[in-house]
């Protein structure tokens, strides 16, 4: 019975696609129009962000990277980072909205 489980739960993830690692752009679907897509998103985070006066230092560099990712073809990578960067302009956003009355309380 222990061994059937193992065995079972491996063949479950191998014919989902869990179990493999993927790697660039062909294995995991993701297309150009993806990346284009999540990139326009990040920069429009980006730009409220910036607007509040919370842009944070390293989320340009980020989406940088994404679209240099996406001219090299490596469209999982790019909306990967792309993603990445739009998740910490909308954290800044959060932390400018718990900040914004933030001071001493006489």
């Amino acid at each position: 019975m222990r061994k059937v489980i193992p065995f079972a739960l491996a063949a479950i993830f191998a014919l989902s696609g869990c179990g493999t690692g993927g790697g660039g752009s062909g294995s995991s679907g993701i297309t150009k129009g993806d990346a284009a897509s999540a990139i326009t998103a990040a920069e429009h985070e980006k730009k409220r962000a910036k607007g509040k006066g919370y842009e944070w230092r390293d989320t340009g560099k980020i989406i940088k990277k994404a679209k240099k990712a996406m001219k090299a073809e490596d469209y999982a990578k790019a909306v990967k980072l792309a993603n990445k960067a739009k998740r910490q302009s909308a954290n800044a956003l959060k932390q400018y909205a718990e900040q914004k009355n933030a001071g001493p309380k006489y």
